[in-house]
């Protein structure tokens, strides 16, 4: 047996084979690491190089007879054809794995999963460590800058294959840029990260494994975004394209044999028309032609693959042709199939957990279950960490609702001010929060970086109900009727919907502060729904109020603007002006001309996003977007406060997390490829 020396984990035992020309190796050995630093994970060339090692590489027997069950895969070549010619090693926390078993899964939405799920299989060019602080490789081999951030560099894997054992070169993130991005047949308007200052990038390629990023202004947050975004830097060529009539010219007749409408149609039942890499699959929304079709799912990077998409959940296996090994050169990952379960009710997804039915879950588990979580660790065979949020739950008001006497109260400042004072955060904090939280104010940026004032933090965050109800009085929405509610300036009544999802908010926390409003004389309605109504509802411009987590770490914003521009979120996230988006999107075309404050936001975060990170400039730019944001009450902070991670104690390798977060993308810096089931 061999040893190999990590800083931070057990000594791991390697059998003698595993490295065929290599003495017994330490840290020391390797190229750019200091003695007694280990990095999580490294490329394989680093030791080939330094000690002229040769891995030899094992798979999981259960792959081989897998894939029989995933549809147009043909039988698989040995293992060295299908790995790149320098795999990604990951190192392990704590043990070599074993392979086998099934992960299961649980989500609690039906049009797709959940961004909790999607982590644990997630791929990008590049990702953070799990000290959230260092970028590293994981699709991309290597990257470099050019000195002004204007042109960012990848180097590929030479030998890299996607899921059905294509080829995975320049070609395909070229074509997820040029012709799935800036197709205007596919997205309206390009997406904030493909874009510096509303101009769009371009791509070259001048060899397989080389992508060049041109950008027309520098942005050192694109590299951030590649880092932390669902939204993948690449897209199958070869499969997408046969569909794609700027690369095949019989894209649609193509198409229209297989029963899709034209190219685009069959474009959209395989990659959504969404740069969310999990919406449905051919096999939930083409169901009754996709017996017919070349593959039930496109070809993906992910270490595992849809074999099937119902509305009850769905089942994948690991890809074979998946970049990563372990330290002794066993193909990764370690877990053969992921099993997801939909469910939409909260108690029934508590109840589950509480069971042990579930091997892993964070998103929607919210600090109210905790105690009962906590209590049942033993008996349910699972543990539970308590990690800080990065986003915390936050109200914004529609500044866009098509309800006119609504929209002109909404879009008063003195009425933001007012519903924000109104809140009794400290008696949230004790109640919803088991007195767990820090009441806090908004402040886009989370963690704080040092340009930011602190005061901001709890700006209009103190409980102010008599000053609250002054100024709802100076807005003109007094009780006209004498029912303890105040009415409209017209004279019409209100009552706000605040329709939620625990996906985005715990519902204890929507219900107090209903009360808190009430309480002030503004009538509420709390009602709970699913995500998809929710969104559904929101993108139709029809809620009162957006209810869900907001904020982001700088590390998100220099490569996103859609926190500080209208409609200051995603599909995801709030929008809570979705005219004013409009506005800007079409140069004033069309849409509700936004206020002076709104336009200077994103002018702002454009420049802060071209401007070097951490020079006066920068500070001075990122300084200035949250006296903007915060001051005018684009949203109406609560408490920071813990959140639950939920692990099966049989899942191992399973490591303390940083953060319960979105943001940085749940799962994705910790590795979920080294999980495996101890049954």
């Amino acid at each position: 047996m061999k040893r190999l020396l990590l800083s931070g984990v057990a000594l791991i035992a390697l059998p003698a084979a595993a490295y065929a020309n290599c003495p017994a190796v330490t840290v020391a050995d390797m190229q750019g690491v200091a003695a007694g630093e280990f990095p999580q994970q490294f490329e394989l060339s680093a030791f080939q190089d330094a000690a002229g090692c040769t891995m030899e590489f094992t798979t999981n027997p259960e792959i081989e007879a897998l894939n029989a069950m995933i549809k147009g895969n043909p039988d698989l070549p040995p293992l060295a054809e299908r790995l790149p010619a320098e795999p990604l090693v990951i190192v392990p926390y704590d043990s070599i794995g074993q392979y086998g078993g099934e992960l299961n899964a649980l989500s609690n939405a039906t049009e797709a999963g959940t961004s909790d799920f999607l982590s644990v299989r997630h791929v990008n060019l590049v990702r953070y460590s799990d000290d959230l602080q260092t970028i590293v490789p994981n699709i991309a081999k290597s990257w470099s800058w050019n000195d002004d951030y204007t042109q960012l560099t990848f180097t590929l894997r030479e030998g890299h294959k996607w899921s059905d054992g294509a080829p995975f070169t320049s070609a395909d993130v070229a074509f997820w840029h040029d012709n799935i991005m800036l197709d205007t047949n596919i997205f309206e308007q390009p997406r904030d990260y493909v874009t510096v200052g509303g101009e769009t990038m371009t791509v070259e390629t001048p060899d397989d494994v080389t992508v060049i990023f041109n950008l027309p202004a520098p942005k050192p947050g694109l590299l951030t975004h590649f880092a932390t975004s669902y939204a993948q830097g690449f897209q199958p060529k070869h499969f997408l394209g046969q569909f794609h009539p700027d690369i095949n010219p019989d894209a649609d007749s193509y198409a229209q044999s297989l029963g899709f409408e034209n190219g685009y149609d069959a474009i959209l039942a395989y990659y959504g028309n969404s740069d969310w890499t999990d919406t449905p699959t051919p096999m939930l929304s083409r169901a009754a032609i996709v017996d017919g079709l070349p593959k039930a799912t496109m070809p993906t990077l992910e270490s595992h693959i849809y074999i099937t998409d119902t509305t009850e959940g769905r089942k994948l296996v690991a890809n074979p042709y998946f970049h990563q090994v372990d330290t002794t050169g066993q193909q990764l990952p370690y877990i053969s199939t992921q099993d997801e379960l939909y469910i939409n009710d909260n108690e029934v997804r508590i109840l589950k957990l509480v069971n042990g039915e579930v091997d892993y879950k964070s998103q929607s588990v919210r600090l109210e279950s905790a105690p009962l979580l906590l209590e049942n660790q033993e008996k349910g065979n699972y543990s539970i960490q308590l990690k800080p949020t990065v986003s915390m739950p936050a109200f914004s008001f529609n500044f866009t609702i098509e309800d006119e006497a609504k929209r002109a109260v909404y879009n008063d400042l003195r009425f933001r001010e007012a519903m924000s004072l109104a809140i009794n955060r400290e008696e949230l904090n004790e109640i919803a929060y088991f007195g767990q939280g820090t009441v806090s104010q908004i402040a886009p940026f989370n963690p704080a970086p040092d340009f930011v004032d602190p005061s901001w933090e709890t700006y209009k965050a103190e409980f102010d109900p008599e000053t609250s109800k002054a100024l709802l009085d100076e807005v003109g929405m007094v009780d006209v009727d004498g029912d303890g509610f105040r009415e409209l300036p017209n004279g019409e009544k209100i009552t706000l919907n605040l329709q939620f999802t625990t996906q985005g908010i715990a519902g204890s926390v929507v219900e107090l502060v209903g009360q808190n409003w009430a309480d002030v004389g503004i009538q509420t309605q709390v009602k709970e729904v699913t995500p998809d109504e929710y969104r559904s509802a929101q993108s139709a411009n029809n809620l009162d109020v957006g209810l869900w987590q907001y904020g982001a770490p700088l590390a998100i914003h220099l490569g996103l603007n859609s926190f500080f521009r209208p409609p200051f979120g995603t599909y995801f996230e709030h929008r809570a002006g979705m005219l004013w988006a409009e506005w800007l999107d079409t140069n004033g075309a069309s849409g509700v001309e936004p206020p002076e404050w709104a336009k200077k936001l994103a002018s702002d975060i454009d420049a802060f996003q071209s401007a070097v990170p951490g020079t006066p400039e920068s500070d001075a730019l990122g300084a200035g977007l949250v006296e903007t944001f915060v001051s005018n009450m684009v949203m109406i902070g609560t408490v920071k406060a813990p959140e639950p991670i939920y692990a099966s104690n049989n899942l191992k390798n399973f490591t303390e997390f940083e953060t319960w977060s979105y943001e940085y993308y749940r799962t994705y810096p910790y590795l979920a490829t080294q999980w495996w089931l101890d049954e």
